[in-house]
């Protein structure tokens, strides 16, 4: 018997004629994911993916991080030969005392001698009689997949979840507004699902804040950049400077609106010039004063790319759980500098018109800001390893 990980598709594998694409993207996401890890071998099977070649533990950790998966089998592989199978269950259910069981065939390959139903009884008598098991069909304990193909058969006791969703990519590229807290992570993550290939941008109230919320900028991107399978790349942006600019120009009450909207003219424009497509933001809808929807309308009237809101109707309670599940919300307790409460008045604005906005931008001559924020910025990218599908 040899280790190994089968990977079943999710959403991908209702797709039609044009499936090529996702799984070749998929594909692609997957070598990365793997790549430093020595002797890998992917091979597509029929619908799904069998991984070999580094130990059991790296696979599963790493094949669970891979968009477009939906289940993870830490599996054993054997000869098509029904010896083979009948020996290797009862290897794989040895350990399992005391306990009921059901074998779950699928025949791939129609060719193998015996048909689905007639290995389940096969495989099933050798079990009950040789490891004294119980069978049940209905409400076993345990389940013994087995997956036959033309030239190996895997066998697995185990169902991991794995990330589900579309491969990152899929849908083209989009540019995700990225700050410490705990909402814009999940937002970028939950863009990737949904197949955007995101990269970043942070905006730091430097030289008035600290470094801090550079660094969890860092850690987050880094983070998410594990979805992606590599490539990711995080522009940050003093903003320090600007923000000053428009609470000296009258913004008062509507500061913090004024700010949002020169940040979505900055990720607008850097955006259009690395071929992103859209600008994805963590808004989500009546969370805090700046998100209600006249807020949120007034703000995106300033954007020059579609402006995405992938958790508009997430409660906070459901963002913090996501952001615990993949593995940011540790990151974004951290303490930080918040650039946006800068020259912030304490009073708040719940229904800002755009004509109020633009009659403060007027005042400042924004098109060469926007440009010299852009020029200024810092650039951190997260490499991409060379793959091994095959």
């Amino acid at each position: 018997m040899q280790s190994c990980v089968l990977l079943k598709y999710g959403e991908l594998a209702l797709k039609g004629r044009n499936r090529w694409k996702f799984e070749e993207v998929l594909l692609r996401n997957l070598g990365r994911t793997l790549a430093d890890l020595d002797g890998i071998h992917i091979r597509r099977r029929n619908g799904v993916l069998v991984v070999k070649g580094a130990p059991l533990p790296a696979l599963l950790e790493r094949t669970q991080t891979v968009l477009g998966l939906a289940l993870v089998h830490p599996a054993v592989m054997v000869k098509p030969e029904i010896g083979a199978i009948e020996q290797a269950a009862v290897e794989l259910l040895r350990p399992y005392e005391n306990t009921s069981f059901a074998v779950r065939p699928r025949r791939r390959w129609k060719g193998f001698e015996l048909r689905s139903q007639e290995i389940a009884v096969r495989i099933g008598d050798r079990v009950r009689t040789e490891l004294d098991r119980k069978v049940d069909l209905r409400n076993p304990d345990f389940e013994l997949g087995i997956e036959v193909d033309r030239h190996e058969v895997l066998l697995y006791t185990e169902k991991l979840p794995g990330q589900g969703g579309l491969p990152a990519g899929v849908n083209g590229r989009a540019l995700t507004l990225l700050s410490g807290g705990f909402d814009s992570p999940v937002a970028g993550y939950r863009s990737m699902r949904r197949g955007l290939a995101t990269d970043y941008v942070h905006f730091s109230g430097m030289p008035f804040t600290g470094p801090e919320s550079i660094y969890k900028a860092y850690a987050l991107a880094s983070r998410l950049d594990r979805y992606r399978g590599g490539g990711s790349r995080l522009w940050v942006v003093s903003f320090g400077n600007a923000q000053r600019s428009l609470a000296t120009a009258g913004a008062g009450k509507l500061q913090v609106l004024a700010q949002r909207r020169l940040m979505v003219r900055v990720a607008s424009r850097l955006g259009q010039q690395i071929g992103a497509q859209a600008i994805v933001t963590g808004d989500s809808l009546g969370q805090v004063s700046s998100q209600t929807l006249p807020n949120l309308v007034a703000v995106e009237a300033a954007a020059e790319l579609p402006l995405l809101r992938p958790l508009l109707g997430w409660d906070k309670t459901e963002i913090v759980a996501e952001a615990e599940r993949i593995g940011t919300a540790e990151i974004s307790r951290l303490p930080d500098e918040d650039c946006c409460t800068l020259f912030a008045s304490p009073l708040a604005e719940t229904r800002a018109e755009v004509s109020a906005l633009e009659k403060i931008e007027r005042r400042l001559d924004l098109d060469p800001i926007v440009d010299d924020l852009i020029a200024a910025a810092t650039l951190h990218e997260f490499a991409i390893e060379q793959d091994h599908a095959a």
